[in-house]
């Protein structure tokens, strides 16, 4: 078996690719799902809140492999249930199974990645990480545009990449676990202590709840507020993933030069700036470039945040990890679920005004939780 940190990145990379998937997973298909779907983003938060819970004291207790390729597993097992049942309960279990497997890979990704490398790398290699979830997203988007009135070829395209990348976390070899004496309950909760953690735990709860409706709700709001189709509205969440995509590749450069709280209140202006035109665009054109710079927007904040975390708690990153996505992964269920509620009531509006309240939680948030580091 081969051992090197180079395949192991790429691992990572590919499972988070996988999570982009699964972010956006209902977003191009939920107009076809039938009366009920709108609740199943809710389920799927719920899944990836649960794998979140696993993947920490797992990963810091008994290390990285068999953990990776069961969320994989988890995650081909819901996209083949999206795929190819029709009940409402069975897409529900279907959603669960992708969550938790979208869970694991999230967060197991990013703390590897954090565990790897020095104070002077990590940056830049957490950077091109959430690039990967980037390109996920995208070629899912992507191929929900080009391949029409079929949702289920997208679905088991995806599979067989996702099957043939298992295979390769089978071959390669990963970095051996932690010692077990680093790993206990008491060492856990004394985490919860630390108000840093706490705090940029709830920034990211407003960020994956921005994600979260974005992903699986903005071509729906495009198609009742804006009168577009499913096709021209899945090409703007397709915007979306490209703008984020643009917005990481340059960010472990940009936090260096200007620092990581410069860099995401950078970003984060960018996002309101495309929330705010989002709102009053009529054109296609402006929907677009509107969704782009949400993207390119938002595309900082997981980067920046797991850097800070990564560098102040270096001993249980996997559970601090664990711990902050856990939070965040709670807005991602919260703003779902609300945003669900809207939906069958037909109040549609209230989409962009709670974008635009994410972001502006996210700034405050930013400065109150680097003052406690």
């Amino acid at each position: 078996m081969v051992n090197n940190k180079n395949l192991v990145f790429i691992a990572c990379c590919a499972g988070l690719a996988f999570f982009g998937v699964t972010m956006l997973a209902l977003g191009p298909v939920l107009s076809h799902l039938g009366e009920g779907a709108n609740a199943l983003p809710a389920t799927l938060s719920g899944g990836i809140i649960i794998g979140t819970i696993i993947f920490g004291p797992v990963m810091d207790k008994f290390g990285y492999k068999e953990l990776l390729i069961s969320g994989s597993v988890l995650a081909l097992l819901g996209i083949q249930g999206l795929a190819n049942l029709t009940d409402m309960p069975f897409l529900h279990l279907s959603m669960l199974m992708l969550g938790i497997g979208g869970g694991i890979l999230n967060g197991e990704t990013n703390a590897l990645v954090a565990e790897m490398y020095d104070d002077n790398t990590r940056g830049g290699r957490l950077g091109v990480l959430g690039a990967f979830y980037c390109i996920g997203a995208l070629s899912w988007t992507l191929l929900n545009y080009f391949i029409k009135n079929n949702f289920k070829l997208p679905l088991n395209s995806i599979s067989v990449i996702m099957a043939a990348f298992i295979i390769f976390f089978i071959a390669i070899s990963f970095p051996k676990p932690k010692p077990s004496n680093n790993v206990s309950l008491k060492r856990m909760l004394g985490l919860l202590k630390y108000p840093s953690l706490i705090l940029f735990a709830l920034l990211l709860f407003f960020q994956s709840g921005f994600e979260g409706i974005t992903g699986n709700f903005t071509v729906k709001f495009l198609e009742n507020t804006h009168n577009l189709s499913t096709h021209a509205a899945t090409l703007a969440l397709t915007w979306f993933t490209v703008g984020m995509l643009i917005g990481r590749l340059p960010l472990g450069y940009s936090m260096k030069k200007l620092g990581d709280s410069a860099t995401l209140y950078l970003y984060l202006c960018v996002a309101l700036t495309g929330v705010i035109l989002l709102h009053f665009s009529s054109r296609t054109t402006g929907i677009y470039a509107a969704t782009a710079l949400i993207g390119f927007g938002v595309g900082a904040t997981y980067p920046v945040v797991f850097n800070y975390l990564g560098s102040a708690f270096r001993e249980m990153s996997g559970t601090v990890f664990s711990i902050a996505i856990f939070i965040a992964l709670w807005g991602q269920f919260t703003f779902n679920k609300v945003t669900g509620l809207w939906f069958d009531r037909e109040q549609f509006d209230f989409f962009t005004l709670t974008l635009a309240f994410a972001v502006i939680m996210m700034m405050i948030f930013l400065p109150l939780a680097k003052k406690k580091l």
